[in-house]
């Protein structure tokens, strides 16, 4: 990649909220500083004008769900030097991948009056399972400053530094007190990559997982501790577990433990 010149961003859009795009526009001034090194060449979130590639960034967002995913993701790929998926659906398959763990057929029926015009995959699935990925940015929404971080470091040729410990090193640094510990709350916090600041635990909220699973989880050592000493049944045990990264590994195969 020419790092002296401008790069070539694109953002793109498959299944998904449009939650992570929208992160880009909360950056707001350091946007505006972007542009000296960045050419939004696609991004139809926030940009009409379009340039066609070949892309020295792309980033997308959503998981694949349609054969209209499925061919797209292949042709970004194509397109573009270098590929990051952009939260909790392109990392995880999202909070639609749910529907992975029972018949889509069937909910297409309780949803739609014409079911037989959906046109969809049986699962919903991240993009690694479908494309190579240089990059995965978790989060529900991603953070805008490991965002930032991420376009700056592929604008300098470089990997960015990303957290892949867990939130409770966050909550241990910000000062605040363990939800579990103080108040018997369930939390996915030990399992769970930093990311968000500790939002939730910093309102006095167990954290929901939202940043996907940190390295090397220990999720079955959690269960037992919600299982043993709150009282958890086995049915909120896996709701807790089946949240907006259900289909990422460690969180699908404890949720189906139960």
């Amino acid at each position: 990649m020419n790092v002296s010149g401008k790069i070539k961003l694109a953002v793109w859009k498959l299944a998904s909220c449009d939650g992570c795009q929208l992160q880009l526009f909360n950056l707001e001034d350091q946007l505006l500083a972007m542009s000296a090194g960045i050419t939004f060449a696609y991004f139809p979130e926030g940009f009409r004008n379009t340039t066609k590639g070949r892309y020295d960034l792309s980033l997308v967002e959503g998981s694949i769900t349609t054969p209209h995913d499925e061919a797209r993701i292949l042709e970004i790929r194509r397109a573009s030097r270098i590929v990051v998926a952009l939260g909790a659906c392109a990392t995880a398959g999202g909070i639609q991948a749910l529907r992975n763990f029972n018949d889509v057929r069937q909910w297409m029926g309780i949803v739609y009056p014409r079911p037989e015009a959906i046109e969809t995959l049986e699962q919903s699935t991240p993009l690694s399972d479908h494309i190579q990925v240089d990059l995965e940015l978790r989060g529900c929404p991603v953070n805008s400053s490991q965002l930032l971080a991420v376009i700056m470091a592929c604008r300098r040729g470089r990997r960015p530094r990303l957290p892949t410990y867990s939130l409770c090193m966050e909550c241990k640094r910000l000062g605040h007190v363990c939800v579990t510990v103080a108040g018997d709350i369930p939390c996915m916090g030990p399992v769970t990559q930093a990311g968000c600041g500790a939002l939730c635990p910093g309102c006095g909220r167990g954290c929901y997982g939202c940043f996907g699973p940190c390295d090397t989880p220990n999720t079955s050592a959690l269960r037992r501790i919600w299982h043993q000493r709150l009282g958890l049944p086995e049915r909120r045990i896996r709701q807790a577990f089946q949240g907006v990264n259900a289909w990422a590994q460690p969180f699908r195969q404890e949720s189906e433990r139960s």
